[in-house]
């Protein structure tokens, strides 16, 4: 099968399990969000130095494949799904990302204030990842705003992100003695 089905050349697009919706749906608009944070996330990666940040990066990335699998999918489609063995967003990833925040800032990472993206290619990627982060994040609270998105836990976790994400920059330029405010 290829993969130019032309079945979105009428301006609709398939949620998980078939259903049809416009382009421009508030589900499509979220998923497509955390899409552009995964492959931005990639790139932040791909220029990433410590395996520290790599690895921990990966495990984000895999963790927003869950997350974008929950989103793609219309409420009522959620039993099934769950029943077909697919991962929901859970407070343990919150968690995960929680205990990095944690222990970035014990290295006394950051900064008072705001930050210049750019001292590092590294730290530059990180601050467009958390940018789309947050862009991601509102896509997903306007879904909960309109009653399609049941788990909370979603929201909670792409904030967490964007926090860490920012400390994972501010890391990168404390390593690099490239901080610029």
């Amino acid at each position: 099968m290829s993969i130019a089905t032309k079945t979105g050349d009428d301006g609709t697009t398939a949620l998980m399990y078939g259903r049809r919706v416009p382009k421009t749906h508030p589900r499509i608009e979220a998923c497509g969000a955390v899409d552009e944070l995964n492959a931005t996330l990639g790139v932040a990666r791909a220029s990433a130095e410590p395996d520290f940040l790599r690895d921990n990066l990966l495990a984000i990335q895999k963790d927003l494949i869950v997350l974008m699998g929950e989103v793609c999918v219309a409420t009522e489609d959620l039993p099934r799904y769950t029943k077909d063995g697919h991962s929901l967003v859970t407070p343990a990833m919150t968690a995960k990302l929680d205990a990095l925040v944690r222990e970035i800032e014990a290295q006394n990472v950051g900064s008072k204030g705001w930050a210049t993206p750019g001292a590092t290619a590294a730290s530059a990627a990180l601050d467009l990842a958390r940018t789309i982060c947050r862009r991601a994040e509102r896509r997903v609270c306007a879904l909960k705003e309109t009653g399609e998105l049941k788990n909370a836990e979603i929201v909670i976790y792409l904030n967490r992100l964007g926090d860490l994400l920012w400390l994972f920059a501010r890391r990168v330029e404390t390593k690099a003695g490239a901080f610029e405010k």
